[in-house]
């Protein structure tokens, strides 16, 4: 009994995480349009790359939240190898789409940032 309600709990607050990352992308995607369309009513000449930018950032911070749902969706059943193996694979395509993201926004990998830079945001 403890442990189907300790499953089911996982399950909605996996769900949750879920929305909240799907929530985050799509949030991101209006939110950056609009600032994109009074810039380029603006004539500002960075527009298109100030949209990319930071749509990329919000779909990198949507991802993280996916993640950390696919994750716990995993764990909290019994997991098995072939649940593992799908999990992996889910990581394994989303990080590189993080990495991906990161080289598109920044211009280079994270790795090669000197000790002691930021990211600019």
């Amino acid at each position: 009994m403890v442990d189907s309600l300790a499953t089911q709990i996982a399950h909605d607050v996996a769900k949750a995480i879920e929305l909240v990352g799907i929530a985050i992308i799509a949030l991101g995607a209006i939110v950056n349009l609009a600032i994109f369309a009074r810039s380029a009513l603006a004539r500002s000449a960075d527009a298109l790359a100030t949209l990319r930018s930071n749509f990329g950032r919000s779909i990198l911070l949507g991802l993280e939240f996916l993640i950390a749902a696919d994750i716990i969706n995993t764990v909290a059943v019994e997991p098995t190898l072939q649940s593992v193996i799908v999990l992996g694979a889910i990581v394994l395509i989303r990080t590189f789409l993080s990495f991906s993201l990161e080289l598109e926004i920044d211009g280079r990998w994270p790795w090669q940032r000197k000790d002691g830079e930021r990211r600019k945001r």
